[in-house]
């Protein structure tokens, strides 16, 4: 059953889907637009190029004639993902889902109009014209996103009209690819935003991780914790959602589905058709399988009978603060590995840049995960970067 698999995508995401493959038995090519990322360093092989150049695409796909092709990141031509999945290789977790959740716009019209389910109300605009039209409708405060983005890049509240200009030039300029569009989008006062990873199986029933909470800053998260204490009653709400969305999209692999939680309920926010970066906290042993390990069995089509929490878990992140050309060394792994239930993964990139993730500490254990995201939060900064 070995498969060959071409990974789009070659962050620590990436890095960790690659070992959960190969503890399977896989072959993996990881893919990325620089050498030496993380997920380079783990792989059987690895390919550099612009994943928006389509037919360099063609050209490694003719190249290593892979099995499944499995998108990790927002700025692929994703597009050609028909062609591929016609000529017999398995799209993760399927053509169609791919290309409509690499682009907000496809993903939000999807859930709001053909799916029908709770969301913020929304515009998009092309031109600074038209985005101060979309956000006098939407009204202020708003959320304002890139279509195509990642890792909270161009993303922005505005407060004030005199924020309005500075957001849209922050959200250009965050764009990846060469999407140049934004949607505005109503501000919903939630009381806690949760991260519901869903699992598609190719035949199995759809399945739901208990939920994660998380932590944001400029639109990229800072702490996770799993389980999210919440009611039943929108528990069961979002994963009735986020089952709806799953299967319109089709396709086997796990899914980060993410909502605002308010008293009303649950509102759909996003999606994202593979690993997602709170689910991290599953490396802390928080479930019998991690989020990588149930993605690496529902693309292969293996079984995955159910989903158990086994204990409290949190994650908190390192970032850098400045940019640096070389990999940076870290002081204070013996000091946050001194204490009990505690672990650190160092993702290996090979630069550095201001606010880019580096590493997560992850803590678990019996105590709330309220307390278990502090400590994690409080040994990450016992974490000093040291650069080159």
């Amino acid at each position: 059953m070995q498969k060959k698999i071409l990974l789009l995508g070659s962050g620590e995401l990436g890095k960790e889907v690659v070992i959960a493959l190969q503890r399977l038995g896989q072959t993996v090519i990881a893919v990325d637009s620089y050498e030496n990322a993380p997920a380079m360093q783990v792989a059987d092989g690895f390919e550099v190029i612009n994943m928006l150049d389509g037919d360099a695409l063609d050209r490694i796909v003719a190249k290593h004639q892979p099995d499944l092709i499995v998108p990790e990141i927002e700025a692929i031509r994703t597009e050609r993902f028909y062609d591929y999945e016609a000529q017999g290789i398995q799209v993760v977790p399927s053509a169609k889902a791919a290309n409509f959740t690499m682009n907000r716009k496809a993903i939000r019209d999807l859930a709001a109009i053909e799916v029908g389910v709770k969301t913020a109300k929304y515009k998009y605009a092309t031109t600074l014209e038209g985005f101060r039209e979309a956000v006098a409708e939407i009204g202020i405060p708003c959320v304002v996103k890139p279509l195509m983005s990642s890792s909270g890049k161009g993303q922005s509240v505005i407060k004030t009209e005199a924020e309005i200009d500075q957001a849209w030039t922050y959200a250009i300029e965050g764009s990846r690819g060469d999407l140049k569009e934004v949607i505005v989008e109503e501000f919903i006062k939630f009381d806690y935003e949760i991260t519901l990873l869903t699992v598609t199986q190719q035949n199995g029933p759809t399945l739901f991780c208990p939920p994660i909470g998380h932590r944001q800053e400029r639109g990229d998260y800072q702490e996770s914790w799993q389980p999210m204490p919440m009611t039943d009653a929108h528990l069961k709400e979002a994963q009735e959602m986020a089952g709806k969305v799953t299967q319109a999209l089709g396709g086997a692999g796990i899914w980060g589905v993410e909502f605002f939680i308010t008293q009303d309920g649950a509102y759909f926010s996003e999606l994202s058709p593979r690993p997602h970066d709170t689910g991290m906290v599953t490396l802390a042993g928080t479930q019998n399988l991690s989020e990588f390990e149930l993605h690496a069995r529902a693309i292969l089509g293996l079984p995955i009978p159910m989903v158990e929490l086994f204990r409290n878990g949190a994650s908190a992140v390192i970032l850098a603060d400045r940019e640096s050309d070389k990999a940076p060394q870290f002081d204070g792994l013996a000091t946050v590995l001194s204490q009990p239930q505690t672990d650190i993964r160092l993702f290996g990139k090979p630069t550095t840049r201001p606010y880019r993730r580096m590493g997560v500490v992850l803590t678990y254990g019996t105590d709330s995960a309220s307390l278990l995201t502090e400590k994690a939060k409080a040994l990450a900064g016992e974490i000093t970067i040291v650069y080159q």
